[in-house]
C-alpha cells in the first residue's frame, strides 16, 4: 500500500523545487560570478563588509554559514590581494575586525554595479504590480526564514485594507484555532459598522505597515456616551515579538482619553492567552466570562474593561 508523504515532506520537495528553479533564474551555479575572477564565496564577504564597514571573522562565518578554516583562507588572500585588512576590535581585544580597503572597494564597485544591473533585468519584464508582488512575496519570505526588521509605521487605513484586515484575521483564527465562516462574517460585520458609522470624533483605525506590508491592525469605536470599545486587534504571526501589539493598545487607549471616553471595554476569548496577557499589561480587569459554541468550537468569550 502506498504511504501518503506527511505535509511536511510535501513541503519540503516543494521548497527543493523551489530552489533549483531559482539557482537556474539567477545564475549562481556557475563557478565564478558576474564574470569575474572571483568566486561567489569570495563576492559574498566583499559586498558584506561593503555593507557592514567592518565585521568580525566570526560574525561573517555564522552569517554566511563558512567553514571557519575555509573562511580563514579565503580572508588570507583577499587581504594578499589588497582587498582587505585587519583592524582591532575596540570592543574585543582578543578578536580583529575586517573591513575593505579603498583598492578593495574600487575593485568591487563594477561587480556591485553588475550585481544590480542583473536584479534589474529580473524585474524588468514584470509590470509594476508583479514587481511589487514579487518584491513583497521576498520579503515575506525573509521575515518568516528569520529575519525580523523591527521597523514599522503605524497609519490611518486607505482603500482596500479593510478587506485585508477581514481575509488575514479569519485566516489566522482558521488556522491557529479552527473557527469557521461564522467568525468571518462578523469580522465582516464589524469593520461594515464601522465604515457606515464612522465619526473621527469617537472611531479610529491603525493599520501597522512595514515594508509595504500589512502586519497589524486595530480599532476603537463608540461602546456608549462614556465608553470606547477596543475591537479586532491584531498582529501577522510572523511580526509577534516586535511591540507592535502594546503599541497598538496603547495608542487606542491614548486616542479614547483624548476623545473624551472615561472607560473602555473589550471583548476577547480566553484560548487567546497572548492577547489575554496583553490586555492584563495594559491595566485591563477581567469583569465576565460566559460559555458558548460558537464558530464551530467551545469557547469561553470574556469581556475586559479598565478606566481612562
Amino acid at each position: 500500500m502506498a504511504v501518503t508523504p506527511s505535509p511536511l515532506v510535501e513541503g519540503a520537495e516543494q521548497v527543493r523545487a523551489f530552489n533549483r528553479f531559482y539557482t537556474r533564474r539567477i545564475g549562481v551555479l556557475h563557478d565564478r560570478m558576474l564574470g569575474s575572477d572571483f568566486s561567489l564565496t569570495e563576492l559574498r564577504v566583499l559586498y558584506e563588509l561593503a555593507s557592514r564597514g567592518a565585521a568580525r571573522a566570526s560574525d561573517l562565518r555564522d552569517d554566511l554559514g563558512l567553514n571557519a578554516g575555509y573562511l580563514s583562507r579565503l580572508v588570507a588572500a583577499l587581504e594578499s590581494k589588497g582587498l582587505l585588512q585587519k583592524s582591532p576590535n575596540p570592543q574585543d581585544a582578543r578578536s580583529h575586525l575586517l573591513s575593505l580597503t579603498d583598492h578593495g572597494r574600487q575593485t568591487l564597485q563594477p561587480y556591485d554595479e553588475a550585481s544590480r544591473q542583473e536584479a534589474m533585468a529580473v524585474l524588468a519584464p514584470l509590470a509594476e504590480p508583479q514587481r511589487r508582488e514579487l518584491l513583497a512575496a521576498m520579503d515575506r519570505i525573509s521575515t518568516l526564514l528569520g529575519e525580523r526588521p523591527a521597523d514599522y509605521l503605524l497609519r490611518d487605513p486607505q482603500a482596500g485594507d479593510m478587506g485585508w484586515v477581514v481575509h488575514k484575521q479569519a485566516q489566522l483564527y482558521a488556522s491557529e484555532y479552527g473557527w469557521n465562516s461564522e467568525f468571518e462574517a462578523l469580522l465582516a460585520e464589524i469593520v461594515a459598522s464601522y465604515l457606515r458609522e464612522f465619526d473621527p470624533a469617537s472611531h479610529r483605525c491603525w493599520i501597522a505597515e512595514q515594508r509595504g506590508n500589512i502586519i497589524g491592525s486595530v480599532f476603537v469605536v463608540r461602546h456608549d456616551a462614556r465608553t470606547a470599545q477596543l475591537r479586532m486587534l491584531y498582529v501577522d504571526a510572523a511580526a509577534r515579538g516586535l511591540g507592535i501589539g502594546r503599541r497598538l493598545v496603547d495608542e487606542a487607549i491614548g486616542f479614547a482619553r483624548d476623545a473624551g471616553y472615561s472607560r473602555m471595554v473589550l471583548w476577547t476569548n480566553k484560548a487567546l492567552t497572548d492577547a489575554v496577557r496583553l490586555y492584563e499589561k495594559a491595566g485591563f480587569s477581567l469583569v465576565e466570562e460566559e460559555h458558548h459554541h460558537s464558530y464551530g468550537k467551545d469557547q469561553i468569550s470574556q469581556v475586559w474593561a479598565r478606566d481612562l
